[in-house]
């Protein structure tokens, strides 16, 4: 599988795993629940590892 390298990566992917797991909390009056879509406000790396546990072993663009 492809990874990406860059200058610096490493204290990059260090901090990432530093930040907490956070639940999802829906809102009724947002989107469409049967629609099987999300929409997620807030910050992309809490809401990327609250998504890690939905889609954890899944084959990416399958």
């Amino acid at each position: 599988m492809p990874e990406l390298n860059w200058l610096g990566d490493r204290k990059a992917k260090d901090a990432a795993k530093k930040v907490p797991y956070r639940l999802l909390e829906p809102l009724a009056e947002v989107g469409d629940a049967a629609s099987g879509n999300l929409l997620i406000q807030g910050d992309n790396l809490d809401a990327l590892k609250s998504l890690l546990p939905l889609y954890a072993g899944q084959a990416i663009g399958a």
